[in-house]
């Protein structure tokens, strides 16, 4: 690994062919430094960045690529959206989606190596598919990147270039869930016992959620990501002692990753291990947490798109799913207000009118309840889903739909 400046990094990346791809770290970890010199070396590139954040360059001579639809490509005319999940997007770099170019946001360097350290994910397979090819491996290197330990250590005999900054990790904003989020999180705990094993993200529903458990004893994580709720379960003494928690990619507060740094007890590991189905399923009382735009009354979700518009894609949803399920005593949870408040439509319809991401959840959960899916007849099925998870105002509604459908 070679230490330069950003202008000499410029001169290097200029000298590239073509239409090289750049693959960068993505989530809450973009390395901004080290992307914002790429786009003044090349006039046209591709950029492959999952669940892009808002500040990446976005303009004429920039092709957009993602496998999951971040704030900062949602609306962007350039993207290029490439279906799949999560599990196989690694897949991705050794065949169709060969990078050109790696950046890594990383730690220092500790004993000979540095750590990806919040952002694992995709990138251990970006950067071996970027040496098997005699790709480009760079590295923005920041000492407030904490070391994290598992899949993202990396020799710097792995890395070609490095620049260097020092700046804070972005963290959410606070925020106290409502009592929509409140009631939704409440009622995900209640279908949680003790010993489960726990996948949620992060946002008002997993954070009412994780502070309703602080009186279970003996969780476990096996999560794509996870943020300042685990601490709160560690401190009240909610997870089994002495058990790894393992994660894909993390965001949260300062405290969150100062706790993170040097901490053996946390393993970062590649998405191929963290959203395998089959590794998900050998957790004992596999409980998965997701979200969705819409449920219908076959317990089909759709959580990617909106009037035909890709908004997310299937990210690691599917994986948990199938996972939990095939978990003994697991469970595939789907929570989501029964109303959504901008577009002031119900969220459970009758019938999804847009691609399916996801189905065969163990239950729905609203405000209004818990809807019991899986070992239901599919007429009782749609009944659980109109009486406790749907809004009182729509299900006379659903009613007619459901015998419309067959289902009543």
């Amino acid at each position: 690994m070679r230490v330069v400046s950003p202008e000499a990094l410029k001169t290097k990346l200029a000298a590239l062919p073509g239409v090289p791809r750049v693959v960068a770290s993505g989530n809450f970890a973009a390395p901004h430094a080290a992307i914002a010199a790429v786009d003044e070396a090349l006039p046209e590139y591709r950029l492959f960045v999952l669940n892009a954040q808002t500040g990446l360059p976005d303009r004429d001579g920039v092709i957009l690529e993602t496998a999951f639809v971040g704030p900062g490509m949602r609306k962007s005319p350039r993207l290029r959206y490439l279906p799949s999940r999560l599990s196989l997007v690694p897949v991705m770099f050794a065949t169709t989606v060969p990078p050109d170019v790696v950046l890594l946001h990383t730690s220092v360097v500790h004993d000979g190596t540095v750590s990806m350290g919040t952002e694992v994910n995709i990138m251990p397979a970006a950067v071996e598919a970027a040496r098997d090819r005699g790709a480009l491996v760079i590295a923005q290197i920041n000492p407030q990147m904490p070391y994290t330990f598992g899949d993202g250590q990396l020799s710097v005999d792995e890395i070609d270039l490095a620049i260097e900054v020092d700046e804070p990790l972005p963290s959410p904003p606070a925020n106290t869930p409502d009592d929509v989020s409140m009631a939704i999180g409440h009622r995900v705990a209640d279908l949680v016992k003790d010993g489960s094993t726990l996948q949620m993200g992060i946002g008002a529903v997993p954070d009412a959620t994780l502070a309703a458990l602080t009186g279970r004893r003996g969780l476990r994580i096996w999560t794509e990501m996870f943020s300042d709720g685990v601490l709160t379960l560690d401190a009240a003494g909610a997870l089994e002692p002495n058990r790894e928690l393992v994660v894909s990619f993390l965001f949260g507060s300062q405290e969150l990753y100062r706790w993170l740094d040097r901490n053996h007890r946390v393993r970062v590991l590649r998405t191929e291990k963290v959203n395998d189905p089959a590794l998900i399923s050998r957790n004992r009382q596999m409980v998965s947490v997701n979200t969705a735009l819409q449920v219908d009354l076959f317990g089909q979700a759709n959580a990617s798109r909106i009037k035909a518009r890709i908004y997310s894609g299937f990210g690691g949803q599917t994986d948990f799913i199938v996972g939990a399920l095939h978990s003994r005593g697991g469970q595939a949870i789907m929570a989501l207000r029964s109303w959504h408040p901008r577009a002031n439509v119900s969220t459970i319809v009758p019938l999804v009118d847009e691609p399916v991401t996801s189905f065969q959840q163990s239950a729905v959960i609203t405000e209004q309840g818990a809807a019991l899916l899986w070992g239901y007849s599919q007429n009782e099925q749609a009944a659980n889903l109109i009486e406790h998870a749907a809004h009182p105002d729509v299900r006379e509604e659903l009613w007619e739909e459901a015998a419309e459908l067959g289902l009543a």
